[in-house]
Protein backbone atom coordinates (compact mmCIF):
# COMPACT_ATOMS: atom_id res chain seq x y z
CA UNK A 1 0.00 0.00 0.00
CA UNK A 2 1.34 3.55 -0.71
CA UNK A 3 0.67 5.80 2.16
CA UNK A 4 1.21 9.79 2.22
CA UNK A 5 1.69 11.79 5.26
CA UNK A 6 0.99 16.05 4.85
CA UNK A 7 2.36 17.34 7.83
CA UNK A 8 2.95 21.24 8.77
CA UNK A 9 6.51 20.74 8.93
CA UNK A 10 8.44 17.71 9.68
CA UNK A 11 11.77 19.53 10.69
CA UNK A 12 10.38 21.28 13.73
CA UNK A 13 9.45 19.26 17.08
CA UNK A 14 6.09 18.57 18.51
CA UNK A 15 3.41 15.73 19.78
CA UNK A 16 1.73 15.71 16.01
CA UNK A 17 5.10 15.63 14.41
CA UNK A 18 6.80 12.85 17.12
CA UNK A 19 3.09 10.42 16.63
CA UNK A 20 3.78 11.14 12.78
CA UNK A 21 6.96 9.84 12.49
CA UNK A 22 6.18 7.11 15.11
CA UNK A 23 3.10 5.48 12.97
CA UNK A 24 5.19 6.36 9.94
CA UNK A 25 8.41 4.02 10.28
CA UNK A 26 5.89 1.23 11.72
CA UNK A 27 3.74 1.21 8.19
CA UNK A 28 7.22 1.63 6.27
CA UNK A 29 8.11 -1.86 7.86
CA UNK A 30 5.98 -3.48 5.20
CA UNK A 31 4.33 -0.67 2.80
CA UNK A 32 5.80 2.75 0.85
CA UNK A 33 5.40 5.62 3.02
CA UNK A 34 5.96 9.19 2.33
CA UNK A 35 5.48 12.12 4.69
CA UNK A 36 5.25 15.52 2.66
CA UNK A 37 6.34 18.48 5.05
CA UNK A 38 4.87 21.91 3.81
CA UNK A 39 7.98 23.77 5.58
CA UNK A 40 11.86 23.07 5.79
CA UNK A 41 14.00 25.25 8.19
CA UNK A 42 16.94 23.46 8.50
CA UNK A 43 18.60 20.85 7.44
CA UNK A 44 17.41 17.89 8.95
CA UNK A 45 14.49 17.04 10.75
CA UNK A 46 14.97 18.02 14.86
CA UNK A 47 13.73 14.54 15.63
CA UNK A 48 15.07 12.71 12.93
CA UNK A 49 14.04 11.69 9.96
CA UNK A 50 12.03 7.70 10.58
CA UNK A 51 13.76 5.18 8.51
CA UNK A 52 12.59 3.87 5.16
CA UNK A 53 10.35 6.85 4.66
CA UNK A 54 10.35 9.54 2.32
CA UNK A 55 10.70 13.01 3.45
CA UNK A 56 9.13 15.65 0.66
CA UNK A 57 9.35 19.11 1.77
CA UNK A 58 7.32 21.93 -0.33
CA UNK A 59 8.19 25.24 0.40
CA UNK A 60 12.42 26.17 1.75
CA UNK A 61 12.40 28.33 4.09
CA UNK A 62 16.24 27.70 4.94
CA UNK A 63 17.71 31.21 4.08
CA UNK A 64 21.17 30.17 3.43
CA UNK A 65 20.47 28.07 0.46
CA UNK A 66 19.54 28.81 -3.48
CA UNK A 67 16.18 27.22 -2.90
CA UNK A 68 15.55 29.24 -0.47
CA UNK A 69 11.37 30.61 -1.21
CA UNK A 70 10.71 32.90 1.52
CA UNK A 71 11.29 36.14 -0.77
CA UNK A 72 8.56 34.45 -3.53
CA UNK A 73 6.20 37.16 -4.13
CA UNK A 74 3.38 34.63 -3.69
CA UNK A 75 4.61 33.82 0.01
CA UNK A 76 3.56 37.31 0.93
CA UNK A 77 0.23 36.85 0.00
CA UNK A 78 -2.39 35.14 2.09
CA UNK A 79 -3.42 31.54 1.59
CA UNK A 80 -6.52 30.87 -0.04
CA UNK A 81 -7.08 27.08 0.30
CA UNK A 82 -6.09 26.88 3.92
CA UNK A 83 -8.82 28.40 6.25
CA UNK A 84 -8.24 31.29 8.59
CA UNK A 85 -9.82 29.56 10.68
CA UNK A 86 -6.62 27.20 11.48
CA UNK A 87 -4.19 28.94 13.92
CA UNK A 88 -1.33 28.77 11.60
CA UNK A 89 -2.77 30.50 8.83
CA UNK A 90 -0.80 33.55 8.91
CA UNK A 91 2.44 30.64 7.88
CA UNK A 92 0.21 30.05 4.70
CA UNK A 93 0.21 31.54 1.26
CA UNK A 94 -0.33 31.68 -2.22
CA UNK A 95 2.96 29.84 -2.22
CA UNK A 96 1.72 27.29 -0.27
CA UNK A 97 -1.87 26.97 -1.70
CA UNK A 98 -0.50 26.31 -5.58
CA UNK A 99 2.78 23.85 -3.74
CA UNK A 100 0.22 21.52 -1.70
CA UNK A 101 -2.14 21.45 -4.60
CA UNK A 102 0.44 20.58 -7.35
CA UNK A 103 1.90 18.06 -4.90
CA UNK A 104 -1.40 16.25 -3.91
CA UNK A 105 -2.24 16.18 -8.02
CA UNK A 106 0.69 14.45 -8.90
CA UNK A 107 1.23 12.23 -5.99
CA UNK A 108 1.18 8.51 -6.20
CA UNK A 109 -0.41 6.96 -3.21
CA UNK A 110 -3.54 5.03 -2.56
CA UNK A 111 -4.52 6.76 0.99
CA UNK A 112 -3.39 10.49 1.80
CA UNK A 113 -3.42 11.62 5.39
CA UNK A 114 -3.78 15.35 6.87
CA UNK A 115 -2.53 15.88 10.33
CA UNK A 116 -4.32 19.42 11.42
CA UNK A 117 -7.52 20.75 10.23
CA UNK A 118 -6.28 23.06 7.62
CA UNK A 119 -4.42 20.29 5.73
CA UNK A 120 -7.19 17.88 5.75
CA UNK A 121 -9.13 20.58 4.46
CA UNK A 122 -6.30 21.01 1.63
CA UNK A 123 -6.81 17.42 1.46
CA UNK A 124 -10.46 17.78 0.91
CA UNK A 125 -10.56 20.38 -1.78
CA UNK A 126 -7.42 19.70 -3.62
CA UNK A 127 -6.62 15.82 -3.75
CA UNK A 128 -7.77 13.74 -6.83
CA UNK A 129 -11.03 12.29 -6.20
CA UNK A 130 -9.52 8.53 -6.63
CA UNK A 131 -7.37 8.75 -3.66
CA UNK A 132 -8.50 7.78 -0.13
CA UNK A 133 -9.05 10.93 1.80
CA UNK A 134 -8.19 10.42 5.52
CA UNK A 135 -7.98 13.28 8.21
CA UNK A 136 -6.38 13.08 11.85
CA UNK A 137 -7.51 15.27 14.62
CA UNK A 138 -4.84 15.25 16.67
CA UNK A 139 -6.25 17.95 19.46
CA UNK A 140 -10.40 18.42 19.89
CA UNK A 141 -13.40 19.20 18.01
CA UNK A 142 -14.11 21.46 21.13
CA UNK A 143 -11.36 23.03 21.38
CA UNK A 144 -11.54 24.62 17.78
CA UNK A 145 -13.10 27.86 17.61
CA UNK A 146 -16.49 28.14 16.22
CA UNK A 147 -14.84 29.59 12.44
CA UNK A 148 -12.82 25.65 12.24
CA UNK A 149 -16.40 24.23 13.83
CA UNK A 150 -17.66 25.90 10.43
CA UNK A 151 -14.99 25.19 8.33
CA UNK A 152 -15.02 21.59 9.53
CA UNK A 153 -18.97 20.87 9.03
CA UNK A 154 -18.51 22.01 5.32
CA UNK A 155 -15.12 20.45 4.25
CA UNK A 156 -15.08 17.40 5.97
CA UNK A 157 -18.14 15.51 4.02
CA UNK A 158 -15.53 15.89 1.05
CA UNK A 159 -13.39 13.18 3.09
CA UNK A 160 -13.55 9.75 3.32
CA UNK A 161 -12.78 9.55 7.60
CA UNK A 162 -11.44 10.91 10.27
CA UNK A 163 -9.47 9.60 12.97
CA UNK A 164 -9.33 11.14 16.25
CA UNK A 165 -7.27 10.20 19.45
CA UNK A 166 -9.41 9.56 21.79
CA UNK A 167 -13.28 8.03 21.62
CA UNK A 168 -14.75 11.32 23.41
CA UNK A 169 -13.56 12.98 20.85
CA UNK A 170 -14.27 10.71 18.54
CA UNK A 171 -18.17 10.69 19.81
CA UNK A 172 -18.17 14.64 19.47
CA UNK A 173 -17.36 14.49 15.94
CA UNK A 174 -19.87 12.13 15.30
CA UNK A 175 -22.55 14.03 16.73
CA UNK A 176 -21.69 16.56 14.15
CA UNK A 177 -23.40 14.32 11.35
CA UNK A 178 -20.50 14.34 8.56
CA UNK A 179 -22.28 12.13 5.97
CA UNK A 180 -20.25 9.55 4.30
CA UNK A 181 -17.45 10.09 6.67
CA UNK A 182 -16.15 7.09 8.58
CA UNK A 183 -15.04 8.52 12.23
CA UNK A 184 -12.59 6.43 14.06
CA UNK A 185 -10.64 7.11 17.04
CA UNK A 186 -7.04 5.32 17.18
CA UNK A 187 -4.73 6.55 19.54
CA UNK A 188 -1.32 7.57 19.62
CA UNK A 189 1.58 4.94 19.43
CA UNK A 190 4.77 5.54 21.04
CA UNK A 191 7.96 4.08 20.74
CA UNK A 192 8.28 0.09 22.03
CA UNK A 193 8.80 0.22 25.74
CA UNK A 194 11.41 -0.99 28.03
CA UNK A 195 12.53 -4.34 28.31
CA UNK A 196 11.26 -3.74 31.57
CA UNK A 197 9.94 -1.67 34.31
CA UNK A 198 11.54 1.14 36.29
CA UNK A 199 12.96 -0.07 39.48
CA UNK A 200 11.00 2.85 41.65
CA UNK A 201 14.16 3.52 44.15
CA UNK A 202 15.07 6.96 43.16
CA UNK A 203 13.23 9.82 44.91
CA UNK A 204 12.48 11.76 41.45
CA UNK A 205 9.14 12.14 40.16
CA UNK A 206 9.03 13.51 36.93
CA UNK A 207 6.84 15.94 34.59
CA UNK A 208 7.42 16.62 31.03
CA UNK A 209 5.10 18.95 28.77
CA UNK A 210 5.63 22.43 27.00
CA UNK A 211 5.77 25.24 29.16
CA UNK A 212 2.52 26.99 28.62
CA UNK A 213 -0.81 28.21 30.81
CA UNK A 214 -2.65 24.62 29.81
CA UNK A 215 -0.56 21.99 31.33
CA UNK A 216 -0.30 24.14 34.77
CA UNK A 217 2.90 23.13 35.43
CA UNK A 218 2.15 25.97 38.24
CA UNK A 219 -0.37 24.31 40.11
CA UNK A 220 2.30 20.93 39.90
CA UNK A 221 5.15 23.16 41.81
CA UNK A 222 2.30 24.75 44.54
CA UNK A 223 1.37 21.27 45.06
CA UNK A 224 4.64 19.99 45.57
CA UNK A 225 5.17 22.23 47.71
CA UNK A 226 3.04 19.95 49.89
CA UNK A 227 4.90 16.69 48.76
CA UNK A 228 8.50 18.18 49.91
CA UNK A 229 7.15 19.36 53.39
CA UNK A 230 6.01 15.72 54.05
CA UNK A 231 8.82 14.37 52.42
CA UNK A 232 11.70 16.73 51.98
CA UNK A 233 13.98 13.83 50.01
CA UNK A 234 12.06 13.71 47.05
CA UNK A 235 12.75 16.28 44.04
CA UNK A 236 10.51 17.05 40.68
CA UNK A 237 11.90 17.77 37.84
CA UNK A 238 9.86 19.85 34.79
CA UNK A 239 11.07 19.12 31.23
CA UNK A 240 9.97 21.27 28.53
CA UNK A 241 10.23 24.33 26.28
CA UNK A 242 7.81 27.23 26.49
CA UNK A 243 7.30 29.74 23.86
CA UNK A 244 9.78 32.49 22.30
CA UNK A 245 9.09 34.80 24.98
CA UNK A 246 10.39 32.57 27.97
CA UNK A 247 7.63 34.29 30.08
CA UNK A 248 6.09 30.66 31.04
CA UNK A 249 9.29 29.62 32.43
CA UNK A 250 10.46 32.93 34.59
CA UNK A 251 6.92 32.67 36.10
CA UNK A 252 7.42 28.71 37.16
CA UNK A 253 11.05 29.92 38.36
CA UNK A 254 9.86 32.80 39.97
CA UNK A 255 6.62 30.73 41.76
CA UNK A 256 9.37 27.64 42.44
CA UNK A 257 12.08 30.73 44.24
CA UNK A 258 8.78 32.24 46.09
CA UNK A 259 7.78 28.75 47.72
CA UNK A 260 11.32 27.96 49.00
CA UNK A 261 11.71 25.11 46.40
CA UNK A 262 14.86 25.85 44.42
CA UNK A 263 16.49 22.48 46.13
CA UNK A 264 13.13 20.77 44.98
CA UNK A 265 12.05 21.75 41.85
CA UNK A 266 14.40 21.81 38.72
CA UNK A 267 12.99 23.17 35.50
CA UNK A 268 14.93 21.90 32.29
CA UNK A 269 14.58 22.61 28.59
CA UNK A 270 13.28 19.84 26.49
CA UNK A 271 15.23 16.79 25.96
CA UNK A 272 14.78 14.72 23.00
CA UNK A 273 14.94 11.36 24.71
CA UNK A 274 12.46 11.64 27.40
CA UNK A 275 12.87 7.39 28.34
CA UNK A 276 16.52 8.26 29.93
CA UNK A 277 14.58 11.35 32.18
CA UNK A 278 11.60 8.51 33.06
CA UNK A 279 13.86 5.70 34.23
CA UNK A 280 15.83 8.35 36.29
CA UNK A 281 12.39 8.25 38.41
CA UNK A 282 10.12 6.57 40.53
CA UNK A 283 6.89 8.64 39.41
CA UNK A 284 5.24 10.57 36.21
CA UNK A 285 2.54 13.74 36.62
CA UNK A 286 0.72 15.51 34.51
CA UNK A 287 -1.83 18.44 35.95
CA UNK A 288 -3.18 19.55 32.91
CA UNK A 289 -6.28 21.63 32.80
CA UNK A 290 -7.11 19.79 28.97
CA UNK A 291 -5.47 17.11 27.22
CA UNK A 292 -6.27 16.01 23.24
CA UNK A 293 -4.72 12.52 24.17
CA UNK A 294 -1.50 12.72 26.92
CA UNK A 295 1.81 11.11 24.95
CA UNK A 296 4.00 11.42 28.06
CA UNK A 297 1.49 9.90 29.97
CA UNK A 298 2.17 7.16 27.65
CA UNK A 299 5.36 7.52 27.30
CA UNK A 300 6.23 7.41 31.13
CA UNK A 301 4.06 4.28 31.50
CA UNK A 302 5.84 2.27 28.95
CA UNK A 303 8.93 2.74 31.66
CA UNK A 304 7.19 1.20 34.10
CA UNK A 305 6.05 4.56 35.96
CA UNK A 306 2.74 4.93 37.72
CA UNK A 307 1.29 8.41 36.67
CA UNK A 308 -0.91 10.97 38.76
CA UNK A 309 -2.67 12.78 36.49
CA UNK A 310 -5.51 15.21 36.73
CA UNK A 311 -9.02 13.71 35.47
CA UNK A 312 -8.85 16.43 32.43
CA UNK A 313 -10.95 16.19 29.29
CA UNK A 314 -10.09 14.09 27.01
CA UNK A 315 -7.03 11.90 27.06
CA UNK A 316 -6.01 10.76 30.46
CA UNK A 317 -9.28 9.32 31.56
CA UNK A 318 -8.97 6.90 28.20
CA UNK A 319 -5.29 5.70 29.60
CA UNK A 320 -4.94 5.44 33.48
CA UNK A 321 -7.06 3.26 35.33
CA UNK A 322 -7.29 4.91 38.38
CA UNK A 323 -5.79 3.19 41.27
CA UNK A 324 -4.80 0.18 39.09
CA UNK A 325 -1.88 1.71 36.77
CA UNK A 326 -2.23 5.61 38.04
CA UNK A 327 -4.10 8.07 40.12
CA UNK A 328 -6.50 10.45 38.33
CA UNK A 329 -7.45 13.53 40.28
CA UNK A 330 -9.72 16.81 39.49
CA UNK A 331 -8.46 19.33 37.12
CA UNK A 332 -6.90 22.16 39.22
CA UNK A 333 -7.24 20.90 42.95
CA UNK A 334 -3.88 21.14 44.71
CA UNK A 335 -4.45 19.06 47.51
CA UNK A 336 -6.02 16.09 45.56
CA UNK A 337 -2.46 16.70 43.65
CA UNK A 338 -0.53 16.77 46.43
CA UNK A 339 -2.58 13.67 48.43
CA UNK A 340 -2.03 11.24 45.70
CA UNK A 341 1.40 11.49 44.57
CA UNK A 342 2.44 11.46 48.54
CA UNK A 343 0.03 8.65 48.67
CA UNK A 344 2.81 7.00 45.96
CA UNK A 345 5.45 8.48 47.35
CA UNK A 346 4.52 6.87 51.11
CA UNK A 347 3.91 3.31 49.57
CA UNK A 348 6.92 1.57 47.25
CA UNK A 349 4.93 -1.62 47.41
CA UNK A 350 2.15 0.70 45.55
CA UNK A 351 4.37 2.50 44.10
CA UNK A 352 6.06 -0.41 42.48
CA UNK A 353 2.74 -2.46 41.97
CA UNK A 354 1.37 0.16 39.63
CA UNK A 355 4.37 0.86 37.71
CA UNK A 356 4.60 -2.79 36.62
CA UNK A 357 0.66 -2.12 35.83
CA UNK A 358 1.51 0.69 33.92
CA UNK A 359 4.49 -1.04 32.30
CA UNK A 360 2.09 -3.98 30.86
CA UNK A 361 -1.19 -1.76 29.93
CA UNK A 362 1.29 0.22 27.46
CA UNK A 363 1.21 -2.36 25.14
CA UNK A 364 -1.83 -0.93 24.34
CA UNK A 365 0.17 1.88 22.22
CA UNK A 366 2.71 -0.26 20.88
CA UNK A 367 3.66 1.10 17.24
CA UNK A 368 2.87 -2.19 15.78
CA UNK A 369 -0.54 -2.57 16.86
CA UNK A 370 -1.37 1.27 15.97
CA UNK A 371 -0.41 0.83 12.95
CA UNK A 372 -2.55 -2.61 12.08
CA UNK A 373 -5.59 -0.33 13.33
CA UNK A 374 -4.49 2.72 10.87
CA UNK A 375 -3.75 -0.28 7.82
CA UNK A 376 -7.31 -2.07 8.79
CA UNK A 377 -9.13 1.33 8.27
CA UNK A 378 -7.11 2.06 5.17
CA UNK A 379 -8.14 -1.50 3.94
CA UNK A 380 -11.45 -1.35 4.20
CA UNK A 381 -11.57 2.59 2.76
CA UNK A 382 -10.32 1.13 -0.18
CA UNK A 383 -12.24 -1.85 -0.93
CA UNK A 384 -15.54 0.46 -0.85
CA UNK A 385 -14.00 3.21 -2.53
CA UNK A 386 -14.36 6.50 -2.28
CA UNK A 387 -17.17 7.67 -1.31
CA UNK A 388 -16.29 11.92 -0.03
CA UNK A 389 -18.67 14.28 -1.21
CA UNK A 390 -17.49 17.47 -2.66
CA UNK A 391 -19.80 20.66 -1.70
CA UNK A 392 -22.52 21.66 -4.53
CA UNK A 393 -22.35 25.07 -6.23
CA UNK A 394 -25.13 26.47 -3.90
CA UNK A 395 -22.97 24.96 -0.73
CA UNK A 396 -20.44 26.09 -1.40
CA UNK A 397 -21.90 29.85 -2.00
CA UNK A 398 -23.89 30.08 1.07
CA UNK A 399 -20.41 28.90 3.17
CA UNK A 400 -18.38 31.68 1.90
CA UNK A 401 -21.28 33.94 2.62
CA UNK A 402 -21.74 32.29 5.92
CA UNK A 403 -17.81 32.25 6.60
CA UNK A 404 -17.88 36.11 5.14
CA UNK A 405 -19.83 36.71 8.19
CA UNK A 406 -18.47 35.04 10.58
CA UNK A 407 -15.29 36.39 9.94
CA UNK A 408 -16.15 40.04 10.21
CA UNK A 409 -17.99 39.16 13.85
CA UNK A 410 -14.20 37.66 14.77
CA UNK A 411 -12.82 40.79 13.01
CA UNK A 412 -15.30 43.36 15.51
CA UNK A 413 -14.89 41.67 18.42
CA UNK A 414 -10.89 41.47 18.20
CA UNK A 415 -11.75 45.11 17.71
CA UNK A 416 -13.96 45.47 20.88
CA UNK A 417 -10.89 43.48 22.91
CA UNK A 418 -8.33 45.32 21.73
CA UNK A 419 -10.24 49.01 22.72
CA UNK A 420 -10.66 47.60 25.55
CA UNK A 421 -7.38 46.60 26.58
CA UNK A 422 -5.64 50.31 25.43
CA UNK A 423 -8.45 51.77 27.76
CA UNK A 424 -7.41 49.72 30.69
CA UNK A 425 -3.86 50.69 29.38
CA UNK A 426 -4.62 54.17 30.03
Amino acid sequence: MRIAFLLHNAYSYGGTIRSTFNLAAALATHHDVEIISVFRHRETPTMGAPPRVRLTPLVDLRGDCASYDGDDPRHARPARVFPRADGRHRQYSHLTDERIGRCLARLEADVVVGTRPGLNVHIARQAPPALIRVGQEHLTLCGHGRRMRHEIRHRYPSLDALTTVTEADADAYRQLGLPHVRVQAIANSVPPKTPGPADHTSKVVVAAGRLVAVKRHDLLIKAFAHVAAAHPDWQLRIFGSGDSTGNEHSALAALTDSLGLNAHVVLNDHVDALEAEFAKASIAVSSSDRESFGMTIVEAMRCGLPVVATDCPLGPREIITDGVDGRLVRPGDTEALAAALCGLIGDATLRRQMGEEAWRNADRYDPGRIAEQHLALYRDLLRRGPRHRPPRPLQEAAHRARTAAIDTAHTLRSTARGAVKRNRAD
